[in-house]
């Protein structure tokens, strides 16, 4: 029985891997779920279970992809410390015996292990933030950078600034390792802001537009925490923080150049282009914000160049629309009524 591709339509093979057209994952979300598995496990030192997660990852991607290349390193490297201490093996016995556990609860006991692995989820992305900074030219320029803006607007603002700047930046990195394309730690440039710099070239639009997306989705969510945090705990300065993480991700979704907005557009039609052109251009109706304005003269400008491709990326869209309402929708609570009375 085929099936239909979610991102361009296209229809797929019932055995097929990937799109035959954009060259999407069919299996990405359970690739996903299995990579966190695997990790997970290596961490509490199951190697059993972690190299059981990897394998079946392995099974759902392409021969000959840089994926399934790495991932069949992996599994060699953790059989051979499995060869060097068989005792590690028996130690999957625990995890699945609780599986078991949580099976015999029923209903109640599928929404624990799923609550288990959301938690486990957070703790893997909190972990590759944490992993970041320790790497001593994103440490030093990270350094350099909120020096200069603590000169400009003291040091609070400059630490959680800098922090969502970080945030966005982490963001692109989980997205290359989901990839598995090589690419550098982020490297801070005081008053510009930072960058990443990759080593291989992404396979396709598909992968392109998702790695771009990836930043400003990361920084949304860090502006969505400082709002919280400026609103619950009476903070003008979290809020400030919030605006400016707003304004960062905005313009780098202007869809020109380098920039994020630059590499979501390689995925998109002509029409899409328009479409997110139109939405772009309401929300600055609404908010009147500059930094709309310049992500719509970009897109305005993208509708007449010739590196649209033929097949629609309806993810793409939905990810870039998604920011640009989601982006336009914080900027409005942060700067209507949303102020609260006392300072931060």
């Amino acid at each position: 029985m085929t099936s239909m591709c979610p991102s361009c339509g296209a229809t797929l093979d019932p055995s097929a891997l990937s799109c035959p057209s954009c060259h999407r994952l069919v299996h990405a979300q359970e690739l996903e779920a299995l990579s966190e598995q695997a990790k997970v496990a290596e961490r509490a030192g199951d190697w059993a279970a972690a190299r059981d997660a990897w394998a079946k990852a392995l099974s759902l991607l392409p021969a000959g992809t840089v994926q399934h290349r790495t991932i069949g390193a992996r599994i060699e490297a953790i059989e051979a410390r499995l060869r060097e201490a068989p005792s590690a093996a028996d130690q999957g016995a625990g995890s699945s015996a609780w599986g078991k556990r949580f099976a015999r609860l029923g209903p109640l006991g599928v929404v624990l292990w799923k609550l288990k692995a959301i938690a486990l989820f957070g703790l893997a992305k909190g972990k590759l933030l944490l992993l970041g900074l320790t790497k001593l030219s994103t440490f030093t320029s990270m350094l350099a950078s909120m020096a200069l803006y603590w000169s400009w607007y003291g040091w609070r603002f400059a630490l959680g600034f800098v922090v969502s700047i970080y945030v966005h930046e982490m963001g692109h990195v989980a997205e290359l390792r989901k990839f598995g394309i090589a690419a550098t730690s982020p490297m801070f440039i005081p008053g510009l802001g930072a960058f990443v710099r990759l080593k291989q070239r992404p396979g396709n639009a598909y992968q392109d537009a998702r790695i771009g997306l990836a930043g400003p989705v990361w920084g949304l969510g860090a502006a969505v925490v400082a709002w919280l945090t400026g609103v619950l705990g009476g903070s003008h300065l979290w809020l400030a923080i919030a605006r400016a993480g707003v304004w960062i991700n905005l313009f780098n979704l202007i869809p020109v150049w380098q920039l994020d907005g630059g590499r979501g557009f390689s995925a998109l039609t002509r029409h899409q282009r328009g479409v997110v052109l139109g939405i772009t251009l309401f929300m600055w109706f609404l908010t009147r914000e500059t930094m709309l304005l310049l992500v719509a003269m970009g897109a305005g400008y993208r509708l007449f160049t010739n590196d649209y491709p033929s097949q629609p990326d309806r993810g793409a869209l939905v990810e870039f629309a998604g920011l640009i309402l989601l982006l336009s929708g914080l900027l409005l609570l942060v700067a209507n009524g949303q102020w609260p009375a006392s300072n931060g």
